[in-house]
C-alpha cells in the first residue's frame, strides 16, 4: 500500500487506496462484460463509486468554486476559439455540467450527454441547457446534423475499448457538415493518469484504456471524418503540430525505461488534444 508518488493534500493512505479498490474492481467487471451487460453497469457505475469513495474530488470539487473555476477556464481554453456565431453545443460526459453551463452563456443551445445524472441539485440550469442521460449506445434523441461543437475532455480513456469507435461514430452522426469534435484524453506514455497512478504503473482504475496518438489517428481515419488535428496545449497556449511530430515523439520516449520514458512524453506530449472534422 505504499503510494508511487504523493498523496493530494487533504486526503489520507487509506483513502485514495480505498478509491484504487472500489475503482479497479468496476473495471475489471467493465473489461469482462458484455456490451449489453457494460449497459447495466455505466446506469449505476457513478453512484457505486461515489457511495463508497464520498471524498472523490468530483464530489469535494463541487464545494470548491475556486476549484471549478480553475477547471472550467482550462476546458474553456479548448474550445474557445471554435466557438464562433449561433451555435449547438455538446459536451459528453459533462460531470457536474458546470462547464457546458458556462458555455451556454454564449450558445444557441448546449446539450449534455452522459451516462447519470451527477450534477449539483442546488444549481441553477439554464434555460437552454439539456441533459440526456443514455446507456452509452443509443443516442436517438440527438438528430442527425445537429451539433457544430462536440467536446469532451478526459473521457475517451473511460471507454471500454470495444465502444471507442462507436462512440466517434455517434459524434459523427449529430455533427453538422463541417462540424468539430473537440476532445482531450491522457496520452498512454504519460500515464497511468487515474487514481492506480499511486499505486501502479499501467491503468487499473476507471481509466480503461490510455491511448496512443498514433492509434488514435488510425481509428479516425477509418471512420470518415473529413479532417482530424492534433494540437500541442499547455496552460492555455495552442500550437498545432504536424502527426509527425507525435508519432516521433511516441517512438523514440518509447525506447526508454517506463520511468523515463514517462518524463520525456510529458514534456512533449503533454496529452492528447484532438479535433476531428466532420
Amino acid at each position: 500500500m505504499k503510494p508511487k508518488r504523493p498523496i493530494p493534500p487533504g486526503r489520507s493512505i487509506e483513502q485514495v487506496w480505498n478509491q484504487y479498490l472500489v475503482e479497479k474492481e468496476i473495471a475489471e467487471r467493465l473489461k469482462a462484460a458484455s456490451r449489453e451487460e457494460r449497459k447495466r453497469i455505466y446506469a449505476s457505475m457513478y453512484d457505486e463509486l461515489f457511495a463508497k469513495v464520498p471524498d472523490h474530488a468530483r464530489l469535494t470539487r463541487r464545494r470548491n468554486e475556486e476549484m471549478t473555476r480553475r477547471v472550467n477556464a482550462d476546458k474553456y481554453s479548448l474550445v474557445e476559439r471554435f466557438l464562433g456565431g449561433p451555435f449547438v453545443f455538446a459536451e459528453f460526459a459533462p460531470g457536474d455540467c458546470r462547464f457546458a453551463f458556462e458555455v451556454a452563456q454564449r450558445a444557441e443551445r448546449v446539450i449534455g450527454i452522459d451516462i447519470s445524472d451527477q450534477r449539483n441539485p442546488d444549481d441553477a440550469v439554464p434555460q437552454n441547457f439539456e441533459l440526456i442521460v443514455y446507456d452509452g449506445y443509443d443516442l436517438s434523441k440527438v438528430q442527425d446534423d445537429s451539433v457544430d461543437i462536440a467536446f469532451s475532455d478526459q473521457m475517451i480513456e473511460h471507454l471500454h475499448p470495444e465502444d471507442t469507435r462507436l462512440h466517434f461514430e455517434l459524434v459523427l452522426r449529430i455533427l453538422k457538415p463541417g462540424g468539430k469534435y473537440v476532445f482531450r484524453t491522457p496520452q498512454a506514455l504519460t500515464g497511468p493518469h487515474d487514481i492506480s497512478a499511486f499505486f501502479s504503473d499501467k491503468p487499473e482504475g476507471l481509466h480503461l484504456k490510455e491511448w496512443m496518438l498514433g492509434e488514435m489517428l488510425e481509428l479516425v481515419k477509418t471512420i470518415g471524418y473529413s479532417k482530424f488535428r492534433a494540437y500541442w496545449h499547455k496552460r492555455g497556449i495552442s500550437l498545432r503540430m504536424p502527426f509527425s511530430y507525435y508519432i516521433s515523439c511516441e517512438r523514440i520516449s518509447g525506447l526508454f525505461r517506463k520511468s523515463i520514458a514517462r518524463q520525456v512524453a510529458r514534456r512533449l506530449i503533454p496529452y492528447i488534444y484532438g479535433v476531428a472534422v466532420k
